[in-house]
C-alpha cells in the first residue's frame, strides 16, 4: 500500500517537474530546493513582521487601527510589508507541505532518518500556531471567529479549569493583556522554538542547504512584491463580539479545519490533528525499514585523513583519538545509528584504490554489503569479451534509469549511490581496458537520496575535491547523465547511444 502511494507520488512530482524543468536548470528548479524556500519565506516573514511590530498597538481599540493606518495610509511600505508577510506565511506553507510529500514518497524518511521527520512535526505545529495568532492580532471579524473558534478548541481540553472562551462574550471582557499576550507569542516565544526547532531538524546533517540561489531569491521576493501591489492584503471590519460575522474570507493554508469545529466538535477536530500528526510521527517504523550494516572502518588501511567525516551527508563518521598504537593520531569512527550507508564516505578514502596488487583490496573504510573489491570484481567481468567501443554503465541502485539499462542488456555496474564510487575506478576501467568509455547515470544535484552524490562526483571527476581523478585519465572518455529520481522518461539508452557514437568518431 505504501510503495503503491509513493509511486503515484513520484508520478505527480514528474508532472510538477515538466513545466519547472522547462523554466529552470537543475540548480534552480523550486523543487530541488523546497526546504531552502521555505526557510527563505520565514526570513520575510521575519523581517516584514519587525517593520509591522514598529506601528503595532497592544491593545483592544489601537490594534485594529494601527494595521488598517499600515494597510490604507502607508500603503506604499506598511501595506506592501503587510502583504509580504501575508504572502511569505502562505509559500512557507505550500513548500512545507512539498517538503514532506517529497522526503515521504521517495522514501527518505525511514531507517537512521526518522530524527530529521520526526523532529519536523513540531515545527509544523509552531508555523500553524504561529499564523493563528498572526490573525488574531489584527483584531478584525475574521480575527473575532479565529479567536471564539481557537478558545472552544482550548476549552475543549480537560487539563483547563477556567473558560477561555468566556473572555469573548463582550468587549467589556476583553482586556489589552489578551493583545499583549499574543503579542508576545507571535513575535518573541514561538519564534524562539521555531529557530531552535529548525536546528534540531537538520542537526544531524552536514552542510545543510537553508538558502535557495540568489537568482531564485530575488525572482521570488519580485514575484511576492508584485503580489503584494497587485492584490493586497487587507482586514475585514472591525471586531465586534456583540455581533457574529456573517461573511468571511478564511485563509485556506492556516484555517482550513476551523470549520470543522462547528460542523463537529472541538473534540472530534482534535482527534483528527492527534491523530494526523501521530501517523507522521510513527510512519518512519510502519513499518520498520530494513537495517543495512554501516559504513566499517579498517585501522590497518585508515590514515586518518577526514575526508570521509567532510564528505558524509549526516554526521555519521568522526575523528577520535587512535588506538592502535600507531604514528597517526586520530581514525575514522562510523556512529551505526547515522550512517545510512550509502557509502559516500567509500568513495572518498584515497586507499579505496582498485589498483592495490599486494594483498586483500581492503579500503579504510568500506560498506560490508557493497564492498570496493566486489565493484572492482564487476568491473572486470563486465569488461570481459566485450567489442570495442565498450561502454560500462554506473548506475545508482535506486536509479529509475536503471530498469531501462539492463533491459536494454548494457553492462551496468551498480553502486548504492553515485558518491561511493571512488575516482581510482574510473582511472582503473579506462586505463585497464575493461572499457573504452564510462557512463555515470545517477540523481541530479538537489534529488540525490543521499543529498550529495552527484555534487561530489563532479568535483572529484573536475579535480575540484579530494580524492580527484588522475591527469592521466580522458575525461572525453567519460559522460555523466544525470536526471531527478522522480522522471520516467527513457533517455538512459538515448544518452548511451550518443556517448557511444562520440566515441567511435
Amino acid at each position: 500500500m505504501i510503495a503503491r502511494v509513493q509511486r503515484v507520488g513520484r508520478a505527480l512530482f514528474g508532472a510538477l517537474r515538466r513545466p519547472m524543468a522547462r523554466a529552470f536548470e537543475s540548480a534552480e528548479n523550486p523543487l530541488n530546493h523546497i526546504g531552502a524556500m521555505t526557510v527563505f519565506f520565514l526570513w520575510i516573514v521575519l523581517i516584514s513582521g519587525i517593520w509591522l511590530l514598529i506601528f503595532f498597538r497592544t491593545s483592544v481599540s489601537g490594534a485594529f487601527e494601527s494595521v488598517e493606518y499600515l494597510t490604507r495610509e502607508q500603503w506604499y511600505l506598511g501595506g506592501i510589508m503587510r502583504s509580504l508577510h501575508r504572502y511569505a506565511s502562505d509559500g512557507a506553507i505550500v513548500t512545507i507541505f512539498l517538503h514532506l510529500v517529497k522526503e515521504f514518497v521517495f522514501n527518505r524518511y525511514r531507517g537512521n532518518r526518522w530524527f530529521s521527520w520526526v523532529t519536523g512535526v513540531p515545527l509544523v505545529w509552531i508555523i500553524f500556531v504561529l499564523g493563528i495568532t498572526g490573525y488574531w492580532l489584527v483584531w478584525d471579524e475574521l480575527a473575532q471567529y479565529v479567536a471564539i473558534s481557537s478558545a472552544e478548541l482550548i476549552d475543549s481540553i480537560p487539563i483547563f479549569t477556567d473558560s477561555m472562551a468566556g473572555n469573548f462574550l463582550s468587549d467589556d471582557l476583553l482586556s489589552n493583556r489578551f493583545f499583549t499576550l499574543m503579542a508576545f507569542l507571535h513575535l518573541i516565544g514561538l519564534p524562539i522554538f521555531l529557530v531552535f526547532g529548525i536546528w534540531l531538524h537538520i542537526f544531524r546533517l552536514t552542510g545543510p542547504r537553508i538558502n535557495p540561489p540568489r537568482r531564485m531569491m530575488a525572482a521570488t521576493l519580485l514575484a511576492m512584491l508584485i503580489l503584494s501591489a497587485v492584490y493586497p492584503a487587507i482586514s475585514h471590519e472591525q471586531a465586534n463580539l456583540a455581533m457574529a460575522p456573517e461573511t468571511l474570507r478564511l485563509d485556506g493554508f492556516y484555517l482550513h479545519v476551523y470549520p470543522l469545529i462547528q460542523i463537529w466538535s472541538p473534540g472530534w477536530v482534535w482527534v483528527l490533528l492527534v491523530g494526523v500528526s501521530s501517523v507522521i510521527i510513527v510512519a518512519p517504523w510502519a513499518p520498520r525499514q530494513k537495517k543495512e550494516q554501516a559504513a566499517l572502518v579498517t585501522l590497518d588501511y585508515c590514515n586518518g585523513c577526514e575526508r570521509c567525516v567532510d564528505d558524509c551527508p549526516f554526521g555519521a563518521v568522526e575523528m577520535v583519538a587512535r588506538t592502535d598504537g600507531t604514528s597517526y593520531s586520530h581514525q575514522a569512527s562510523v556512529d551505526p545509528d547515522l550512517c545510512i550507508s550509502c557509502g559516500i564516505c567509500v568513495g572518498s578514502c584515497p586507499t579505496a584504490t582498485p589498483f592495490r596488487s599486494q594483498g586483500a583490496l581492503i579500503p579504510g573504510i568500506d560498506l560490508p554489503d557493497r564492498s570496493a573489491a566486489t565493484l572492482r570484481d564487476e568491473i572486470v567481468a563486465a569488461g570481459v569479451g566485450k567489442p570495442s567501443p565498450h561502454i560500462i554503465v554506473f548506475a545508482c541502485r535506486d536509479d529509475n534509469q536503471l530498469k531501462e539499462i539492463e533491459k536494454a542488456g548494457l553492462s551496468v555496474v551498480k553502486v548504492v549511490c553515485m558518491g561511493q564510487l571512488p575516482p581510482s575506478y574510473v582511472d582503473f576501467t579506462l586505463s585497464r581496458g575493461h572499457a573504452d568509455g564510462v557512463l555515470l547515470l545517477g540523481c541530479q544535484d538537489g534529488n540525490c537520496s543521499y543529498r550529495f552524490g552527484a555534487q561530489w562526483t563532479e568535483q572529484r571527476l573536475a579535480r575540484q575535491r579530494d580524492p580527484m581523478v588522475r591527469r592521466r585519465v580522458d575525461l572525453s572518455r567519460v559522460a555523466m547523465g544525470w536526471q531527478a529520481p522522480w522522471s520516467e522518461n527513457a533517455t538512459a539508452v538515448k544518452k548511451y547511444a550518443a556517448f557511444l557514437e562520440a566515441l567511435k568518431q
